[in-house]
């Protein structure tokens, strides 16, 4: 029995399989800020669990250094022999959460994707994988031959190049206030208020019910994506800024093909893409994926697919695991 999990700072999901099994025997979401550690929360699941477990996978939002991690918003430190003597297993794996989504990707099924560009995919090519949600995600797959192997990466945090003066702009705009600026600034969940208040810092009209739904959230991040979509009563400013996010986001996803040549394809994971999907599917993504100058023919024949099913990170976490001890 493998115990796999999505370790989130606002959430995590905890499941356990059988090696001969897709779908798990039991599985269940808890609030991560509620448990002091996350060998606290795998016991309160594993208490009301009469399955036997032996080992465990964990997926976890922030970089997995020598076998120890910190999860990004919260006071959770662990390490795979801690939590293996801690919990009493007999081996323990802890992932990025880009490299479990990564595993997941070529065990995705049909329904699990939207397919922005069908390309044509080589066998055993790389594979990218780049992620937009509360911050930008980045990884890769390669192929020995008969498995894929996920690779992490924190390229989220690598500077930010803009492709037009609109984005030339906004870069001086964000390093006169915070300095270096990442793709992870203007490419995530974190990114998008940053757009937004750049766009209305040079023209764009907020509206008064717009700044007060604004003043009144915590998040101006749902705020800003809801107003953006609302075809009934569109909000230009909001609008503006979904598609400079995703011009951004395919840029960005143009240069993560081209570095690990992802002839395999490029699929999109994250919260925010399957939410913004109308926009992702006009011209402004694959005009900006596309842009490479005389590299443009090459990404024109990698498939680009969008991850929709929201338990990517935890199907990954347990395909590592199921393949690692099955």
């Amino acid at each position: 029995m493998l115990l796999a999990g999505d370790i989130g700072g606002t959430k995590t999901v905890l499941a356990i399989y059988a090696a001969d099994q897709r779908a798990p025997l039991a599985e269940q979401t808890f609030p991560s800020g509620s448990y002091a550690s996350l060998e606290a929360l795998v016991r309160a699941f594993l208490a009301a669990q009469p399955h036997p477990v032996e080992y465990a996978s964990f997926g976890v939002a922030g970089p997995v250094v020598a076998g120890r991690a910190e999860v990004t918003n919260l006071p959770w430190k662990m390490s795979e022999p801690g939590l293996k003597a801690e919990l009493g297993l007999r081996d323990v794996k802890l992932l990025n959460d880009l490299e479990s989504i990564a595993y997941a990707v070529p065990r995705l099924e049909a329904a699990d994707l939207h397919t922005i560009n069908p390309g044509e995919p080589v066998p055993g090519g790389a594979i990218a994988v780049i992620a937009p949600g509360t911050g930008l995600g980045e990884a890769f797959l390669t192929s020995d031959g008969g498995r894929y192997r996920a690779h992490p990466s924190e390229g989220g945090h690598a500077s930010f190049a803009p492709n037009d003066e609109m984005q030339l702009d906004l870069l001086l705009y964000l390093h006169r206030r915070i300095g270096h600026v990442s793709c992870e600034r203007v490419c995530s969940g974190l990114g998008i208020p940053n757009i937004y208040a750049f766009l209305k810092a040079h023209g764009h009209v907020e509206p008064e019910w717009l700044a007060e739904r604004l003043a009144a959230s915590a998040d101006p991040t749902p705020v800003i994506v809801t107003a953006g979509l609302d075809t009934a009563r569109p909000c230009a400013i909001c609008v503006a800024t979904l598609r400079l996010f995703v011009s951004i986001l395919g840029a960005e996803a143009g240069n993560l093909a081209l570095k690990v040549l992802s002839t395999g394809g490029l699929y999109i994971g994250g919260g925010i893409p399957p939410r913004i999907l109308p926009v992702l599917q006009q011209q402004d993504f694959m005009d900006a994926f596309l842009n490479k100058g005389r590299f443009t023919e090459m990404l024109e024949r990698m498939p680009v697919n969008i991850i929709l099913n929201p338990k990517a990170a935890l199907l990954g976490a347990a395909a590592y695991g199921l393949a690692a001890w099955g």
